[in-house]
């Protein structure tokens, strides 16, 4: 099963399965994964964003390594809702990422002010330099991703 819809994707979950959400930087890919119990996210780990393939490679090992049994990619919304270049490179992400062969069903989830979210919470009350918060921001915003979806697994 390629792209499906949230609603979808529950009952196309292995048991014991988990997520594994997605933040498409220009520069890097900002990884979350949830607990096994579909409940908890956490930041994973950014990849830096070289050639596709590679990417995809590194994505795979993920999956395999960890149990993934789904994509959570967030979709860079305009903030009226529609659609733009950004949400085409991530569809276009998507389908790159089916044709090199991963099987796990992906889900798009409307990331409308992730980073800014993150990035608040980071300079308030974290009080992070510019530079930790750069290393850390984009695995926090998939981690705002995927909590997003679980808590919308939850209540379907």
């Amino acid at each position: 099963m390629p792209v499906c819809a949230i609603e979808d994707l529950k009952d196309n979950l292995p048991r014991g399965a988990r997520l594994c959400a997605l933040d498409l930087g220009e520069k890097t890919v900002g990884l979350a994964l949830s607990d096994s119990g579909l409940i908890v996210a956490s930041p994973f780990e950014t990849l830096r964003r070289l050639k596709f393939t590679q990417t995809a490679l590194e994505l795979e090992a993920i999956i395999e390594a960890h149990n993934v049994g789904g994509l959570v990619l967030g979709l860079p919304l305009n903030m009226d809702g529609t659609e733009g270049r950004r949400c085409q490179s991530t569809r276009q992400f998507a389908a790159n990422l089916m044709q090199h062969g991963v099987t796990a069903p992906i889900v798009f989830w409307d990331e409308r002010l992730s980073t800014v979210a993150v990035e608040r919470v980071l300079i308030d009350e974290a009080d992070l330099s510019r530079a930790r918060r750069s290393e850390v921001v984009d695995k926090l915003a998939a981690t705002y991703i995927l909590q997003g979806a679980l808590d919308r697994l939850r209540n379907l």
